[in-house]
């Protein structure tokens, strides 16, 4: 079974799962920002949350310890994290596609070449830019009501107040930089130059069908 990559081919189809699984990772979990609220561990991501508040009995607010996500897209506490969940998102579906590619393209000869290795070396580029366009989106939504209470009443945008951020965040943030760093430049010299005895074949091979497909047409 021979590859469609070279040596840098296959270091890039790592890196590039990697990179993907990380970012991807990172975006479902909900350890993009840490607080408390009533005395319990609260963390966020765009559109999840662990533990929160409910009326119990005597309307009195108690936290429920469990994670989730909102009901809703427009559940969710801000415009600017509605956002950053749909950028973020489409960024981390485009990196696991490539991935996938990238994957299957050490094992299967002539699926990558030299010019198509450079085309998802772009896609990568766009999507660690939408991941990174999420995380800048992020700040932006901190002083919405539900980020304050929990941040002690003194966040705002690009303030953490008593929150800090979460290591799901850093993993996000440093995913996609490598993706559009590192995994795009290893692009351009992931896929293989196709030989030209190998071209010829091909166009023979091409030649040869178009023929007799033209003598069965024009027979009578």
């Amino acid at each position: 079974m021979r590859s469609s990559l070279t040596l840098a081919g296959t270091l890039w189809a790592f890196l590039s799962l990697v990179t993907a699984v990380a970012s991807s990772t990172s975006y479902f979990l909900p350890y993009w920002l840490f607080g408390s609220q009533l005395g319990k561990p609260v963390s966020f991501s765009t559109f999840r949350r662990c533990n929160y508040p409910v009326r119990g009995e005597g309307h009195s607010l108690i936290m429920v310890e469990e994670c989730g996500r909102y009901s809703s897209f427009s559940a969710i506490p801000s415009l600017a994290w509605q956002m950053c969940t749909v950028v973020t998102g489409a960024g981390c579906a485009l990196l696991l596609l490539v991935a996938l590619a990238a994957v299957l393209g050490c094992c299967m000869e002539e699926l990558i070449s030299r010019m198509m290795g450079r085309c998802m070396g772009a896609a990568q580029f766009v999507g660690g830019l939408l991941i990174s366009s999420g995380c800048a989106l992020y700040p932006l939504g901190w002083n919405s009501p539900e980020i304050m209470q929990t941040c002690g009443n003194v966040s705002n945008q690009f303030q953490l107040g008593t929150c800090q951020l979460g290591w799901a965040y850093y993993c996000a943030g440093g995913g996609a930089a490598a993706a559009m760093l590192i995994c795009t430049w290893l692009s351009c010299f992931a896929g293989r130059n196709p030989k030209p005895v190998m071209l010829v074949e091909s166009i023979m091979k091409n030649t040869s069908s178009y023929a007799m497909e033209l003598d069965h047409c024009l027979r009578p």
